[in-house]
């Protein structure tokens, strides 16, 4: 799988008819908060983003609309609060002329902060879900949706059909340097996507699969290494895979601080060892958990 690739960092603009969006220091301990109260009604002070496609609007100055922006009779779709104010999505079939622009996740994410970009995650996720899951895969009755949740349920054979989670791994590999220098840290290059990026070891978990399991799988597979303890990192949902995919991050130590990685040129073009305070400039972006990852390994991992 190819690890996040990157985008420019930007100015944190503000969102319509709120406060800025929040720097990291004095961001506001409620965040957002995911839901799907379908039997509430938007108010026109609600925060609006519609998407076409794989694309999200904002305003003329990069901020989120209001519902009040949008046509009264727009289909809302709940998304849950960020601070305490409801947000919807609304599907649009093509990208209409609105005040603004569209623009990729991956634009937002470059810009907003958390918790934006998962909100913005979120919508595109929810509204591509319900887009490509009308019919029931069982008898082919049209899906309704099950009132406070993020699920449809077939009226004929009543299967129930919530909206699942696509669970992907990353892994940060390090290992002692030599002569008691700084220690290294594994990166590889993929064959496709971003190219010229160094990134880590990633692939998405298989059924059965612990997570722990995958990335051992996976780095085995992809670089021919064995690792020792692997530890949880932390996560972050993720739209540049497909929608309802979570990253899930890792650290783990080389079981052989002497092996060197092996590639098979298919998925991956090289991987490398790197010391700590020798990392190259093109790297995944800083919004991203594998640049997290990343960053944490070298402010923590010296000797």
């Amino acid at each position: 799988m190819t690890d996040p690739a990157a985008a420019p960092d930007a100015t944190h603009p503000p969102v319509s008819g709120a406060p800025p969006f929040p720097r990291a220091a004095d961001a506001s301990p409620t965040g957002f908060l995911p839901g799907a109260a379908a039997a509430a009604t938007p108010d026109a002070g609600d925060l609006a983003l519609p998407v076409a496609g794989w694309k999200l609007h904002t305003g003329p100055d990069g901020t989120f609309l209001r519902v009040a922006d949008l046509p009264a009779d727009s289909p809302w779709v709940p998304l849950g609060t960020l601070d305490g104010r409801p947000v919807w999505a609304v599907e649009v079939p093509a990208e209409e002329s609105l005040p603004g622009r569209w623009r990729s996740w991956r634009s937002l994410a470059a810009e907003a902060p958390e918790p934006y970009a998962t909100l913005a995650g979120r919508a595109l996720a929810v509204v591509t879900w319900r887009r490509t899951h009308r019919w029931c895969g069982a008898c082919r009755e049209e899906l309704a949706d099950v009132p406070g949740e993020t699920a449809r349920r077939c009226p004929g054979c009543e299967l129930y059909v919530p909206m699942r989670l696509s669970a992907a791994v990353l892994v940060a590999i390090t290992r002692p340097g030599p002569s008691g220098g700084p220690d290294e840290l594994l990166l590889v290059r993929h064959t496709y996507g971003p190219t010229g990026l160094w990134a880590l070891v990633a692939g998405f978990v298989e059924a059965g699969e612990t997570l722990e399991a995958a990335v051992r799988r996976e780095v085995g597979e992809e670089v021919g290494l064995a690792v020792g303890q692997v530890t949880y990192f932390g996560s972050q949902p993720w739209a540049m895979s497909g929608p309802g995919t979570l990253l899930t991050g890792f650290t783990a130590r080389a079981a052989d601080p002497l092996a060197e990685p092996v590639v098979d040129g298919k998925e991956l073009a090289e991987a490398r060892w790197f010391p700590l305070d020798g990392l190259p400039a093109e790297l995944p972006p800083a919004y991203s958990i594998s640049r997290w990852l990343i960053d944490a390994a070298a402010t923590g991992g010296r000797r």
